[in-house]
């Protein structure tokens, strides 16, 4: 395994991008003996998409027990061909909420699917942020940068709970016939240095957040962040300025090229304030940024699905793995610093101040429709709460 970590009995390695995460997802998957589930917001219909396809059928024709589940929006275009030829092969497909022809403000049609996860032989475990899909952008000649964990170890038996249980779920959502037994929850170890954390709508609502909190407030030295989607709420900035404070270095690296206009501005709507507070803000341009990580004093560390928005913070299912490990979390902080140096660039006090007029009330408007959007499902209050 490249660049594995041993790590109280785990064994861990970082994949950054499809070109490292792929080759080891499909070598697992050639592997399976038993079982494979995978979860993930967008299975494309490009040649990422095919390779996998056809490396799940192989498998299903080995006799290997092999679950799909994908989401009703993100995997809207998944062709309904290749969901006959894999499911006549074997291959078990379900959709979460599928009765989605396209997004709408209701609050359940935005509870969507966004874990990433891949289970084979409940031995390996994949989690982290890369969806099923080519991750070179038209036009762009990097790819989008986006980070996974393969990881072997007492935590997998953690992320092969809840892969099963939301598979029942949604089995028994569609009145399919299921296997009831889905094991007893792992008890969770005290001192644990690498953990399973999820977001749902039941138990662990705020797990993932919670983690997020404690790290920024246990901060000494340095805490860096590399955020797709990063719009907090007040709670959250209050923890990153209270740290810049008191002299922790703040780094964050957000997206520096303009994908969703309305979310965009928005999140230019918080520099100022963030920048005041001395906290550093560098925007990542070379390709678009997809990755959900950070890193707090070199020594804690996670990966995986979830942004720090409304959506994933309060609607979506979410998994992230948080590591103790100053050698993962160091080469994880490594790697962030050489895409901050090669492709991202520093946004200075200085120059934000000199923003003309429109941009800064485009920036506004685009701030309000974000809370209009999270009042009208009714979480506006949670803007105030985070």
């Amino acid at each position: 395994m490249n660049s594995a970590h041993e790590i109280d009995g785990h064994r861990l390695a970082l994949l950054q991008n499809g070109s490292e995460y792929f080759p080891r997802l499909i070598a697992a998957i050639e592997r399976a003996q038993h079982s494979i589930y995978l979860e993930t917001y967008i299975f494309a219909a490009d040649e990422t998409g095919r390779l996998l396809k056809a490396c799940l059928e192989n498998a299903a024709r080995r006799l290997v027990s092999v679950h799909v589940l994908l989401d009703g929006y993100g995997s809207a275009d998944f062709p309904g061909k290749w969901l006959e030829e894999m499911r006549s092969h074997g291959v078990k497909i379900q959709w979460f909420r599928p009765e989605l022809a396209r997004l709408s403000l209701r609050r359940q049609r935005l509870r969507r699917l966004h874990r990433k996860l891949a289970l084979v032989d409940e031995r390996i475990a994949f989690i982290g942020g890369i969806n099923i899909i080519n991750d070179l952008p038209p036009q762009m000649q990097s790819p989008r940068l986006d980070y996974a964990v393969e990881v072997e170890g007492a935590v997998v038996a953690h992320v092969a709970y809840s892969m099963r249980k939301l598979w029942r779920l949604v089995s028994w959502t569609n009145f399919r016939r299921v296997d009831r037994h889905v094991g007893r929850a792992p008890e969770p170890a005290d001192g644990q240095k690498v953990s399973f954390l999820i977001r749902d709508n039941l138990r662990h609502r705020r797990e993932i957040e919670h983690a997020y909190l404690w790290a920024l407030s246990h901060a000494r030295e340095e805490i860096i962040i590399a955020n797709a989607y990063f719009l907090p709420g007040h709670r959250f900035r209050h923890f990153l300025i209270k740290a810049a404070h008191r002299g922790v270095r703040v780094v964050l690296l957000l997206q520096g090229r303009v994908e969703y206009r309305v979310q965009h501005y928005a999140t230019l709507a918080m520099y100022e304030e963030l920048l005041q507070a001395g906290i550093e803000i560098h925007e990542y341009s070379r390709s678009f940024l997809h990755a959900k990580v950070a890193v707090v004093d070199g020594t804690w560390a996670t990966v995986g699905s979830s942004n720090i928005d409304p959506f994933s913070l309060w609607l979506a299912r979410e998994a992230n793995l948080v590591v103790h490990d100053a050698g993962f979390a160091g080469l994880l902080r490594t790697r962030l610093l050489q895409e901050m140096q090669s492709g991202g660039r520093q946004v200075m006090p200085e120059e934000w101040k000199r923003r003309g007029l429109w941009s800064r009330l485009v920036m506004r408007v685009s701030y309000s429709l974000i809370r209009l959007l999270a009042d009208m499902v009714g979480y506006a209050n949670k803007l105030d709460d985070i």
